[in-house]
C-alpha cells in the first residue's frame, strides 16, 4: 500500500481506502463484510469510511464494523483510521436530519455507541443542508474534538461558498479542516472547478467517493445494462437513464486505453482519479474480495503518459 500525509498534516492515509456504504448494511452478508475488511486491513488499507446512515437500515453499517471491531480489530485500534459522518436523513422527526448542533451531537453519540468506539478518527459534516448557519455547524464540529469524540474534522460536498466560511471558523476554532470529501471520477469532475484547488489551498487533503461512478467505469455496462445491477433496480443512485449511449460509448473507449495499459477499465479509472497530487486517497466500495482485490491492482500503475490523458480527455469531453 502508499501512504500520502493528507494535506498540511501529519496523518497518513492509504491511497484506498474502504467505504461501507454499499453492501455493509443489516440485509448484507455479515460473513462477507467480513471477509473484506479482514482483506482490506491485510493489503494495507487502513482507513475506513463510514457514515451515521449506511445501511441499510440506517445505522446498520456501523453496527457490523463494531461486530467487527470487537472480533478482529480490537487489538488493531491504534493502526486504524476510522471516519464517520452526520448530516443526512438518519431518522424521522425535526432532529433527525440536517446539520444542526442538536443533530449533529445526538448523531456522534449514536454512531460511537453502535460502532463501541470510544472516538473517531474523523467525523464530518455530511452536507451543507442549506438552513443552519455554518456557524453552528463548525462550532459542533470543533467542541467534538475538544470533547475527545474525535480526533479531525472534515467537510463533505459543501458548495464552495459555504466550504470557504466553514474553512475559515475551523481555522479560527484551532480544529483546522483536516479533509474534504466529494464525488470525483472520470464522469465526474465538478470538483476540479473549484473545491480540489479550495481544499489544497486550505491545507486539506481530498478524498474522493465515487471514484468508479458507481459501477459505470467498470466492465460491466459496457454492453448495457445487466440485470441485478444497480442501473437495473428503479430506486438507487444510478439511473437508467445515465447509462445513455453517449456513456456506453465513452466507457467502451476508455476500455480500450485501459486494455493498452495492461489494466482494467475499473484500474485505469482509479489510477486516473489519483493522477492529480491534490488527491490523498480514494474510497472504494466492493461487493466481493475478488472485486476488491481487482481495485487494489490499480495501484500497481499509476503513471500516464501526456498522451493518454490527452486521449482520455478527449473521450470523456464527447458530447451527445
Amino acid at each position: 500500500m502508499i501512504y500520502k500525509y493528507c494535506g498540511k498534516s501529519g496523518l497518513q492515509l492509504p491511497m484506498m481506502s474502504l467505504g461501507l456504504w454499499h453492501n455493509f448494511g443489516g440485509i448484507d452478508s455479515y460473513e462477507n463484510a467480513r471477509a473484506m475488511l479482514r482483506y482490506a486491513f491485510d493489503q494495507g488499507i487502513t482507513h475506513f469510511d463510514i457514515a451515521n446512515n449506511y445501511g441499510p437500515p440506517p445505522g446498520s453499517a456501523e453496527i457490523t464494523f463494531g461486530r467487527m471491531m470487537k472480533s478482529d480489530f480490537a487489538a488493531h485500534r491504534d493502526e486504524l483510521v476510522i471516519s464517520s459522518k452526520a448530516g443526512h436523513l438518519m431518522w424521522n422527526g425535526p432532529y433527525g436530519d440536517g446539520s444542526s448542533r442538536k443533530s449533529i451531537m445526538a448523531n456522534i453519540d449514536q454512531s460511537l455507541k453502535r460502532t463501541g468506539l470510544e472516538y473517531f478518527d474523523i467525523f464530518y459534516s455530511h452536507r451543507y443542508d442549506g438552513v443552519t448557519p455554518v456557524e453552528e455547524t463548525m462550532q459542533a464540529l470543533s467542541d467534538i474534538v475538544r470533547q475527545g469524540k474525535a480526533l479531525y474534522v472534515g467537510l463533505s460536498k459543501y458548495p464552495f461558498e459555504m466550504g470557504q466560511k466553514a474553512y475559515k471558523i475551523l481555522k479560527e476554532n484551532k480544529t483546522p479542516c483536516l479533509i474534504y470529501q466529494d464525488r470525483y471520477s472520470m464522469l465526474s469532475r465538478d470538483v476540479e472547478k473549484q473545491n480540489l484547488g479550495l481544499a489544497a489551498a486550505e491545507g486539506a487533503g481530498f478524498i474522493a467517493f465515487s471514484p468508479l461512478a458507481q459501477g459505470l467505469l467498470t466492465n460491466k455496462y459496457l454492453k448495457g445494462i445487466p440485470e441485478n445491477s444497480r442501473a437495473a433496480k428503479d430506486s438507487g443512485f444510478l439511473q437508467k437513464s445515465e447509462v445513455n449511449k453517449t456513456v456506453i460509448s465513452k466507457i467502451t473507449k476508455l476500455n480500450d486505453i485501459a486494455k493498452q495499459r495492461g489494466q482494467s477499465l475499473a484500474q485505469m479509472a482509479l489510477a486516473w482519479t489519483l493522477r492529480d497530487e491534490k488527491v490523498t486517497s480514494v474510497i472504494v466500495g466492493a461487493s466481493s474480495v475478488a472485486q476488491l482485490e481487482d481495485n487494489i491492482a490499480a495501484l500497481n500503475k499509476l503513471k500516464f503518459t501526456q498522451k493518454e490523458l490527452k486521449t482520455i480527455d478527449q473521450i470523456l469531453l464527447l458530447s451527445e
